[in-house]
């Protein structure tokens, strides 16, 4: 089997997809994108495109391996997100020739079904429990949200409470039928993530989540010593060597990889088995498409230290198309109960709709993330 061509289109609402074609008449799909630098991952994926035509795709290793090593300059989301959409569209090839799942593939399923989480938006307490109390009705029982604006190095106490009412309206309208995350998205620099961080911890949250940028994990150390709820991060790191002194320095107590940009199943498979050896859990990141959550869901499937997956149903990024728009089998990620089978169909275990993906891709996008800034009229992080 070769590969003979490979096909990206730049869909809504931020998310690019990866068809790679096989001699043999089977075809694999990935999700390579950045939020927010699709074009830069396209352009990426197509610098691959000579090294893959002709190659057999069900060398899946020897391929991550010439993509990653074979270029003196490496790593970074850039690269690793390329390398992911193109590890996905491999893994889904060899699934569907020997016609198994993919999680067959790499020890088999150690798990019946997954639990989920769905996002909640809005800022006034009001939106938010009503918000949560939709979703539990329709049989969520986790969520996150983010928990603060912009928030300079030192900042208000004003913008604290209003993250505290936030939380309180959920518990106070579900108590602890509904377990919260509560993501910091790296907004917060450490003086302030110490005092957020214990002042959250009267909710008894799931977790908190980039309490501060990955390139200042050592924060970690400090505001650790100022909360008992567990400390997630990962999702700006993008490959093994990028976890491995967070791993050693022990402050994290879930992760958070993302498996379009750490390098795809092979690279997350690999990171996750790491983080068992340290007695961490997984929780892939995955705010993104169908495709993406199908590679997650292959990986959770087989990896005990998985613990719960992310997932963009109604998200508040999905605006003109939503994560089931794009499959023919829309069924394959209902969940009931804040969990979801795991699928049984071969590859990634979903059908994509390429007419409807062709259809989109006419439209295209260029979302991007907006330009905050603090009080001051300095740049925030968004």
């Amino acid at each position: 089997m070769k590969i003979t061509k490979i096909n990206l289109y730049t869909v809504p609402p931020r998310w690019l997809f990866l068809e790679m074609e096989t001699d043999a008449g089977i075809t694999g799909w990935g999700e390579p994108v950045i939020e927010g630098r699709a074009a830069t991952v396209k352009a990426a994926v197509e610098e691959f495109i000579p090294l893959l035509i002709g190659a057999d795709p069900r060398n899946i290793e020897d391929l991550w391996q010439a993509m990653y090593r074979g270029y003196f300059y490496r790593g970074g989301p850039v690269i690793m997100s390329a390398i992911a959409g193109i590890d996905q569209a491999l893994w889904d090839i060899k699934g569907k020739s020997l016609g198994v799942p993919v999680y067959e593939l790499l020890g088999g399923k150690c798990r019946d079904r997954l639990r989920v989480y769905s996002w909640i938006g809005g800022d006034r307490p009001e939106d938010v429990r009503n918000g949560a109390l939709k979703l539990y009705e329709s049989g969520c029982t986790a969520v996150k949200l983010n928990g603060t604006e912009e928030m300079h190095y030192i900042d208000s106490f004003e913008k604290i409470q209003a993250v505290c009412d936030r939380i309180a309206s959920i518990r106070d309208a579900l108590g602890f039928k509904m377990d919260i995350g509560v993501d910091f998205h790296g907004r917060v620099h450490k003086t302030m993530a110490k005092i957020l961080a214990r002042e959250l911890d009267q909710f008894r949250l799931m977790f908190i989540e980039e309490p501060v940028l990955p390139e200042n994990n050592e924060a970690l150390r400090e505001i650790t010593k100022h909360t008992a709820t567990p400390i997630a991060t990962g999702e700006r790191m993008f490959s093994r060597w990028d976890f491995k002194q967070l791993f050693i320095d022990g402050y994290a107590d879930i992760i958070q990889p993302d498996l379009s940009h750490a390098g795809g199943i092979s690279e997350v498979k690999k990171i996750a088995s790491m983080a068992e050896a340290f007695d961490i859990a997984v929780a892939p990141h995955c705010p993104l498409g169908p495709i993406a959550l199908a590679a997650c869901v292959q990986l959770d499937a087989c990896t005990p230290n998985a613990v719960i997956q992310e997932q963009s149903l109604g998200i508040h990024y999905n605006k003109g198309a939503d994560l089931l728009d794009y499959l023919e089998d829309r069924e394959v990620f209902e969940f009931q109960n804040g969990f979801i089978n795991i699928p049984e169909g071969p590859g990634l275990g979903i059908t994509v709709n390429k007419e409807k993906v062709i259809e989109a891709a006419k439209t295209g996008h260029n979302w991007k993330n907006p330009l905050w800034r603090n009080f001051d009229g300095t740049v925030a992080e968004w």
